[in-house]
């Protein structure tokens, strides 16, 4: 099993910061296109993707155990 957590504005299109799932063998990018088409995720492109806090490519291979963060980008000003 793997932890997802979700930051703001997906937070809010999730409806919880963390959901557990078995994405052990998917690609980030896969992983991506499933959440979006299952919670309607915007911008899913944009969003950095953090493996056990390192940040992760959409070729990246998820294993089982790892805990998976989906990290908009920050506006500031």
């Amino acid at each position: 099993m793997n932890k997802v957590l979700f930051f703001a504005h997906l937070r809010d299109a999730v409806g919880k910061e963390l959901i557990e799932i078995n994405a052990s063998g998917k690609t980030v990018g896969e992983l991506k296109e499933e959440l979006t088409e299952k919670y309607h995720l915007p911008r899913m492109e944009t969003v950095m993707t953090a493996i056990n806090e390192e940040f992760a490519s959409n070729d990246e291979v998820i294993q089982d155990g790892d805990e998976i963060a989906f990290i908009p980008p920050v506006s500031g000003g």
